[in-house]
């Protein structure tokens, strides 16, 4: 694969388990992130693109950060780093989920300061309208099961 010039979207969203629709949010999202098109408006995706997707992916997915906090860590970064970056899918495709090599060099003070700029400051407000859909969803479980056992009698 690595002979290729250039990945199309179904080749990329199959080999990184996306759906399509996250990688043309992550477009708009990501200034980076700029594949090419066709004439005939397909976009092609060269291996820079690629591994910067697998690190969007990375950060977001694996990583917990959100989207802002991705934006600033790949900025922050330069775009270099983390595992995989830039690799061609065949080369370490399947190693999506090794740990990000820790820089040796950097104290628990730097890394606590980075966490806290991206932490994600929403998350209560939506683990509670989580916790209220889960709760709701149980009232109409129960109820339903109020139903059945009645109309099995």
């Amino acid at each position: 694969m690595s002979a290729r010039k250039g990945y199309k979207t179904a080749d990329v969203c199959k080999l990184l388990e996306l759906q399509p629709y996250v990688l043309r949010y992550w477009e708009t999202e990501f200034p980076a992130l700029h594949p090419s098109q066709g004439s005939s408006g397909a976009r092609t995706y060269n291996e820079a693109d690629f591994g910067l997707i697998r690190r969007i992916k990375q950060l977001l997915y694996d990583e917990g950060y959100t989207i802002a906090g991705a934006k600033k860590k790949l900025e922050s970064d330069g775009g270099s780093d983390g595992p995989g970056e830039g690799l061609a899918p065949d080369a370490s495709l399947f190693d999506l989920e090794a740990p990000a090599v820790e820089d040796s060099g950097s104290s628990d003070v730097a890394t606590g300061e980075e966490s806290a700029s991206v932490l994600d400051t929403d998350s209560a407000d939506r683990i509670e309208r989580f916790r209220r859909g889960v709760e709701e969803a149980l009232v109409q479980a129960r109820a339903a099961l109020a139903i059945v056992g009645k109309s099995s009698r």
